[in-house]
């Protein structure tokens, strides 16, 4: 599993989630998903590591995306 930001990507802030199978989008702010498709049990392992680091996403979103 990766978990991705990309540089110069798109509005609003957000985050890719990657499998073997699966690749999801989910937003920053309400750590909702307007896009993709993923398994329940790698979502939970995601959200897990994201809930522990939601600054560093963040960080890193402000630094390849805000100019």
């Amino acid at each position: 599993m990766k978990i991705q930001i990309f540089a110069d990507d798109h509005h609003p802030p957000h985050f890719h989630v990657v499998t073997p199978d699966h690749e999801v989008l989910i937003g920053l702010a309400k750590l909702e998903i307007p896009a993709g498709s993923i398994d329940r049990r790698s979502l939970g392992t995601a959200m897990a590591w994201v809930t522990e680091n939601r600054e560093v996403l963040e960080d890193a979103w402000q630094r390849l995306n805000v100019r």
